[in-house]
């Protein structure tokens, strides 16, 4: 069996594969070649290599494993005609990006940017206008594996949290739950309002104008999810008019956001490259969750960790 690595690991990370499973033929490249897809049974991948073309291609593949959490860029519709099982490594950017949301919220309340500007200026100024982020509230809009760590976070700093998904159901570090249906009245109570929603039909463009109506002025938005959760021309009209005080931003519509790009040039948005996931342990906890369904696979075991319904997308 050829288990097809579109992406090339450690040699570390390689290493333990093949001795782990001496019976696989492992093949690890940096770019697809379609004469290995088309004898591959399992292709491991970030899923933006994967087209419709290569599905075609891949004559033998019956499954994915996506070493990210979304598959929104995949060929779903042909993924799923042909019955091609999908797992992915949901869970393991809860701790990377759970650390980057709350160094952000802590560098906006602690204003480290405005340290960090004196420090450069060499300028002795105690004129700090820092505020606290005991006793705020936080909206965090998808608590699962990331959102739930977020949520543990900010409580241990005081934080009331509110979660918010499609059906409103119980979420672990979540001190309240709603529902997408109930989310405009909540947000005029809370000071942060967070997003590490996947994108899916019921989350593409869930926020509209008036949603950042509801909005405190003085709220902190922040979108770790997809960027397709808002408009972007929505967004900065929330901001031009005041609606909302800053956005710290991972994601964006369009990725990578172009150099003449009005955020740029917005002292009320704080632009991160989609980074907030990024850890020097991602692949090492990828392949802790590849690992132990690579062996349910052998044994014709198809329910694995973190499979996925491709048509639903996630």
């Amino acid at each position: 069996m050829i288990v097809y690595f579109t992406f090339d690991p450690r040699p570390d990370l390689k290493e333990v594969l093949l001795q782990d499973f001496p019976t696989i033929e492992f093949i690890f490249h940096n770019k697809i070649d379609h004469t290995v897809l088309k004898e591959a049974e399992v292709v491991v991948t970030y899923g933006e290599d994967i087209e419709a073309q290569q599905i075609r291609v891949a004559e033998k593949l019956k499954w994915i494993m996506v070493a990210s959490a979304g598959i929104e860029k995949m060929p779903q519709k042909e993924i799923a005609e042909r019955g091609i099982v999908v797992s992915n490594v949901r869970g393991i950017h809860k701790v990377p990006m759970a650390e980057s949301v709350l160094a952000h919220i802590l560098s906006y309340k602690r204003e480290l940017a405005w340290i960090y500007e004196q420090e450069q200026k060499a300028e002795w100024n105690r004129k700090s206008k820092a505020t606290e982020l005991h006793g705020s509230t936080a909206l965090i809009l998808g608590p699962g594996a990331i959102g739930s760590e977020i949520g543990r976070l900010l409580q241990a700093f005081g934080v009331h949290t509110i979660g918010c998904n499609r059906s409103g159901n119980k979420a672990d570090y979540m001190d309240d739950m709603i529902s997408f249906s109930t989310l405009q009245k909540a947000l005029p109570s809370a000071d942060v309002v967070i997003s590490v929603l996947p994108s899916t039909p019921d989350t593409q463009y869930l926020l509209k104008s008036e949603h950042f109506e509801a909005m405190k002025g003085s709220t902190l938005f922040m979108n770790f999810g997809r960027g397709d959760l808002v408009s972007t021309d929505v967004l900065i009209h929330a901001l031009n008019a005041g609606e909302i005080a800053h956005a710290v931003l991972d994601v964006y519509e369009e990725e990578p956001l172009p150099a003449d790009h009005p955020f740029w040039q917005m002292n009320t948005v704080t632009v991160s490259p989609h980074v907030s996931s990024h850890s020097s342990r991602y692949l090492e906890r990828s392949l802790e969750i590849f690992k132990p369904n690579l062996k349910k696979w052998l044994e014709g075991d198809t329910e694995l960790i973190n499979k996925m319904d491709i048509t639903r997308g996630y």
